[in-house]
């Protein structure tokens, strides 16, 4: 009698485990949530908010500079003082002795952030060509000096502390 051909049995295939469903973790409230540390500036307390909405009349002129007019952000009265950041904006035509006055500022941090316009400086002994998006980190009490700027410049200004000295000195 011939051999009758058979199938071969296939094995079942493992069964699958079933894996539960992943849960959600329980936040704390936020109010709970415990904040990863980090190192603060010295002196630093809680910050309040405050948003600065651009109204040509916060524009004022009696800042540091008299060609120039600030325009406030508010960061000072929210950071107790420690932080200062205002718009500085250009009124006047370049006058080189007006403007040319080589001196440094008593801070411990300045950020300069060109927002429009150009400004050709001297900083720390190296010229600088400023054009609208151009951001520069001066080093406390770097010297510097302003060779030139267009019409329309304007520039955000960060500075830490809120209220500093800026002193005069002889050129190179």
């Amino acid at each position: 009698m011939p051999k009758r051909k058979t199938k071969a049995k296939r094995r079942p295939a493992p069964a699958k485990r079933a894996t539960p469903p992943r849960r959600a973790k329980k936040r704390a409230p936020a109010a709970k949530r415990r904040r990863a540390t980090r190192p603060r500036a010295k002196g630093w307390t809680a910050t309040r908010f405050v948003a600065s909405h651009l109204r040509e009349a916060d524009f004022k002129a009696d800042g540091l500079r008299a060609y120039a007019a600030y325009r406030d952000l508010g960061v000072a009265a929210a950071t107790g003082g420690l932080v200062q950041a205002h718009v500085i904006r250009h009124v006047r035509p370049f006058v080189a002795a007006d403007v040319e006055k080589r001196h440094y500022h008593d801070v411990d941090f300045q950020l300069v952030y060109c927002l429009k316009g150009w400004m050709k400086a001297e900083i720390g002994g190296r010229p600088l060509d400023i054009t609208a998006g151009t951001c520069w980190l001066q080093p406390p009490g770097v010297h510097h000096t302003v060779l030139g700027y267009s019409d329309d410049l304007e520039l955000l200004e960060i500075v830490m502390p809120a209220e500093f000295d800026t002193v005069e000195v002889e050129p190179l």
